[in-house]
């Protein structure tokens, strides 16, 4: 199990060989004697990296659960607590991780001598258990039946734009308005932009729109450098502004509508028996979003 586990998390078989004293030869062996026990396969190898099958996913996260526990048994039988060890893997959105997720992470491996971490920054919606992930900061998102989340704030969208913009092109005073602007797009794997949706703040229907621009791309944070260098409108969360609307590099637009909320999110694989690093990551963040 932990050659398996171990394995998801290193990315090859031969790196968790390693990790755990084995050579190439008996790592593969020993995978292979697994799969010929439970009689199904778990990973799909290739050269260049190992993939879980649907078997695989449900064997992991088990696997994982199981070997969390028994390394709090150990961890409380041998030293009567378990203080928090080991590499901590986080995934995060690239502007939310880098402002408020890595100081976080940086200030816990200072805490904490035999903790370790690891954040990947992709604005790209990753799979916590493909990916080997501990958990993950997310912004709202659709959900996976198979994690459990943990709110760790509310996030209203803000429109926004440059004074230098506002100054050229106008300040928009209704949301159709925007069809006349240069929108900073935020683009995913679809082939056409996302609209913009605007609710009134007093109460009404939704008011869509099909913003469009100039600048398009997949990054929240490239757009916000955009639009601090005066090239559109932009659309961003609350939390990734703050700084800047309240120092005047940007300035909040259409104050009289709100766009539906994305909470920000805390996701994990299992409630229960989850080592000790995540709890206290968890905790931690949870503790930073309430004193803002």
């Amino acid at each position: 199990m932990r050659l398996f586990v171990t394995a998801i998390q290193a990315g090859s078989l031969s790196a968790a060989g390693r990790e755990l004293g084995h050579s190439p030869a008996v790592a593969s062996k020993r995978m292979t004697r697994l799969e010929a026990a439970l009689g199904t396969r778990l990973l799909q190898r290739s050269s260049r990296r190992l993939a879980l099958t649907d078997e695989g996913a449900i064997y992991f996260e088990r696997c994982s659960r199981i070997l969390a526990e028994v390394d709090e048994a150990e961890a409380a039988v041998g030293a009567g607590r378990h203080a928090p060890q080991g590499l901590l893997r986080v995934s995060s959105p690239v502007g939310l991780g880098r402002r408020w997720v890595a100081p976080v992470l940086a200030q816990l491996v200072l805490e904490h001598p035999q903790l370790s971490v690891q954040l990947s920054l992709s604005d790209a919606m990753v799979d916590l258990i493909d990916g080997g992930f501990d958990c993950a900061v997310r912004i709202g998102g659709p959900e996976d039946s198979r994690l459990h989340a943990r709110l760790l704030a509310d996030n209203r969208r803000v429109v926004c734009a440059a004074p230098a913009y506002l100054a050229q092109r106008g300040t928009p005073l209704h949301p159709s308005e925007l069809l006349t602007h240069d929108c900073i797009v935020l683009q995913g794997d679809a082939l056409a932009p996302a609209p913009w949706d605007f609710f009134p703040v007093n109460g009404g229907e939704r008011l869509r729109v099909a913003v469009r621009g100039r600048f398009l791309t997949d990054t929240g944070e490239l757009a916000h450098e955009w639009a601090l260098a005066g090239l559109g409108v932009m659309r961003r969360s609350i939390w990734d502004l703050k700084a800047d609307l309240l120092a005047g590099r940007l300035v909040e637009l259409l104050p009289e509508w709100t766009s539906p909320s994305a909470p920000i999110q805390l996701v994990f694989p299992s409630r229960r028996h989850l080592p000790a690093r995540t709890r206290l990551f968890i905790e931690r963040m949870a503790q930073v979003f309430e004193d803002v």
